[in-house]
């Protein structure tokens, strides 16, 4: 039978992706489909037509394309090879990095504390290292400071800030610097890199000095800045962040010689760094931009407004509430009373210098020095000083002046070395200034006669008076009023200060022998040849000559001022050196300086050093005015102190209207007067003048009869 009548199923095909179709069974067969409603034909979005790409516009497409290609395969390979080049760098750098408790003690050289005559410290020469501290063993508050100012994320960074580069950068150039000149962006880290000098150490075989070796570790070229974030980023993976902070806090330099937080909070304060409050501690971090202006021993108020300052940062970062800042900012920190004696000033400058080297200017070793300063006399001769020029100097005037005050034994108490009184390093004029010294040095000329037996009755004719010297002619030495007054005692030439007794004497006692009592005295100056000698027209200094005064006073002996009492390491009990000054040899008889004593006190009490009076004291002592008032000075003592003032003028020039019995003479009384405030009054050593005995007069001879005879007729006849 034929199926060609039967209807057959259209071939289609499966769909591709869909489920496969299951045979239609046959009961679907036979049923009858219904009809359906044909779907909606779908609407085809009409394409917009592509419009043709600019061929110049796609070649340029291209090329950047191709050009950025070129330039992210040269970035990410150069970033590759810089990667491992820095971690290469930063491995060695890491192995070259000694233990950390090596690095806290940075200085190159060592340092000298000073102690008065009472073992108080007044002075700190060479660099000051107070000992080890830690991140947190000091105040809670210098460390919040420090961070707050340098760098305030410091614990998030890993040794080199890119923000704070880019952010000095930026700042640099709006300031119209170089992008690297000014605010260089370096973190605690970097700094310390740098104080470390990158692990150089000095070595003066490779420097020509230490400061070429300092201006070497600061210097700020790029490729210096390089090394100094290879040397950071190395610190950061050998050292946690706590030691690197106490690695600067240990060797930054504070001004006034003092190395780290330690020295220079005793340094200021008188306090150990742990105890600072946040005043003192802003006032520390405070320095570190510019120590050496900064400090607060050069400029308290600008130190203190730098400390303000530092103040808002901390309360900005959340380390101060607002009431805190304010509180401390209405009260800044103050100086210590040894602080504000600017380190000591001319006297601890003089110590140094007369100091073995290798324990003072350049010493390598921590050295105590034990001083004969007296601070109460010191502020005694400065506050003196300070009062005359203020009360009875016009003002503007540029005079100087200088004092020494001593013990009869040489043991120097105070020095002020000009009118400037605190100061460290300036020019001391109680010691280097080498001036004449006018009739200040006639003591020596009485000196030398009164120990050859003349005694201070004897006279001497004060009238018109020359001598012929060989080369200059005729010289004729004139008394400072213009008037002579005939026959004189020593006592009353001394007093009054005449020049023409005094050159008559020296001529008489031999000049040599006067230069001799004088450089025994301990001028070691060169005194003049010729005749002037006597009136002091050899140059000496005013330590010198108050030297020579004390030696006057203890008897006639020699006295070489000293100022130095022992030398010890720090942390040794024994010294290694004494005292290097006081009484030597005996240079006149104790008699004469004892009558030598009684002449100087009636040059105070009656002659040209009235000024110089002290209430209730005995006062020697000797006026002394240069040729035209260029020098002016006064010397003298009591039992208990010997003290000398010059005065004049640096380059010279005369001073008006001053003599050494006006106001040298008024700076002695006013300065002595502090000193022996609350001393009970001694006498000087004691000499009574012993009376001039009359001439005998000669026994009349038995007159034989005609001496009568004659001298009757004489009478009679008016004959002589």
């Amino acid at each position: 039978m034929s199926d060609s009548g039967r209807r057959k199923p259209p071939l289609v095909a499966e769909k591709r992706y869909g489920k496969p179709s299951r045979p239609a069974s046959k009961a679907a067969v036979k049923r009858r489909p219904s009809k359906a409603k044909p779907a909606p034909r779908k609407r085809t979005a009409r394409r917009k037509p592509v419009k043709k790409r600019n061929p110049v516009a796609a070649l340029f497409y291209r090329l950047l394309r191709w050009i950025w290609g070129i330039i992210w395969a040269l970035t990410w390979r150069v970033t590759v090879v810089f990667l491992l080049l820095l971690g290469l760098a930063v491995g060695y750098v890491y192995t070259t990095l000694p233990d950390v408790t090596e690095l806290l003690d940075g200085r190159a050289r060592g340092s000298v504390t000073l102690l008065d005559r009472n073992d108080q410290v007044f002075a700190w020469r060479g660099d000051q290292f107070g000992g080890v501290v830690t991140a947190d063993t000091v105040s809670k508050h210098l460390k919040n400071a420090l961070i707050a100012t340098e760098d305030r994320r410091f614990y998030q960074h890993f040794g080199v800030s890119p923000r704070g580069i880019a952010s000095a950068i930026r700042i640099n150039l709006s300031e119209g610097r170089g992008p690297l000149n000014g605010h260089g962006g370096s973190t605690i880290t970097q700094q310390t890199a740098k104080l470390m000098c990158l692990g150089v150490d000095y070595d003066p075989k490779d420097w020509e000095s230490e400061s070429d070796y300092v201006n070497d570790c600061r210097q700020g070229s790029l490729w210096r800045k390089a090394k100094e974030a290879i040397y950071a980023i190395s610190m950061e993976a050998k050292y946690t962040k706590d030691e690197i902070l106490s690695v600067y806090l240990n060797r930054a330099y504070m001004g006034a010689g003092a190395y780290g937080a330690e020295a220079a909070a005793q340094r200021y304060f008188g306090k150990p760094a742990a105890n600072l409050t946040p005043a003192e501690s802003a006032m520390l971090v405070g320095l570190l931009t510019a120590p050496s202006t900064l400090a607060p021993t050069a400029n308290l108020q600008r130190s203190q407004d730098r400390a303000a300052t530092v103040l808002r940062l901390m309360n900005e970062q959340g380390f101060l509430t607002d009431e805190e800042t304010a509180y401390w900012q209405e009260n800044p920190a103050e100086l210590s009373d040894a602080a504000d004696a600017k380190a000591g000033g001319y006297f601890a400058d003089w110590v140094m210098s007369t100091g073995p080297e290798f324990f003072t200017r350049n010493t390598t070793e921590d050295v105590i020095l034990k001083t004969t300063l007296d601070s109460r006399i010191q502020k005694a001769a400065e506050d003196g000083l300070k009062w005359v020029f203020e009360d009875r100097v016009r003002d503007g005037s540029e005079a100087q002046a200088a004092i020494v005050v001593m013990s009869a034994d040489g043991a120097v108490r105070a020095m002020v070395g000009g009118r400037r009184t605190k100061v460290s390093g300036a020019f001391n004029r109680a010691t280097h200034a080498k001036r004449q010294t006018g009739s200040a040095f006639k003591p020596f000329v009485y000196a030398t006669a009164l120990d050859l037996g003349w005694r201070s009755s004897d006279t001497v004719v004060d009238a018109p008076y020359c001598l012929k010297i060989p080369g200059s002619g005729q010289w004729c030495p004139k008394n400072y009023t213009g008037k002579h007054y005939g026959e004189v005692p020593l006592e009353f030439a001394l007093k009054n200060s005449l020049n023409v007794p005094a050159v008559k004497v020296s001529e008489a006692v031999g000049r040599e022998n006067v230069r001799t009592v004088a450089s025994m005295f301990g001028i070691q100056s060169d005194l003049a040849a010729g005749p002037a000698l006597a009136l002091g027209a050899s140059e000496s200094s005013l330590l010198e000559m108050t030297g020579a005064y004390a030696g006057i006073l203890n008897g006639g002996s020699s006295v070489t001022p000293y100022g130095l009492i022992e030398l010890r390491l720090l942390g040794e009990d024994q010294p290694l050196m004494g005292a290097g000054g006081g009484i030597g040899e005996r240079v006149i008889s104790d008699a004469a300086a004892r009558e030598l004593i009684w002449m100087m006190q009636k040059v105070v009490s009656e002659g040209s050093g009235k000024r110089a009076n002290l209430p209730g004291w005995q006062v020697a002592g000797k006026t002394g005015t240069t040729q035209a008032a260029r020098d002016a000075w006064f010397i003298g003592f009591t039992n208990e102190y010997v003290a000398g003032v010059w005065m004049g003028y640096d380059d010279n020039t005369p001073l008006k209207g001053v003599t050494g019995g006006g106001l040298p003479a008024a700076i002695w009384s006013e300065v002595m007067q502090r000193v022996h405030d609350g001393l009970e009054p001694t006498p000087l050593p004691a000499f009574t003048p012993v009376a001039a005995k009359p001439k005998p007069k000669p026994k009349p001879a038995r007159k034989g009869l005609d001496d009568v005879l004659n001298g009757i007729i004489r009478d009679i006849l008016g004959g002589n």
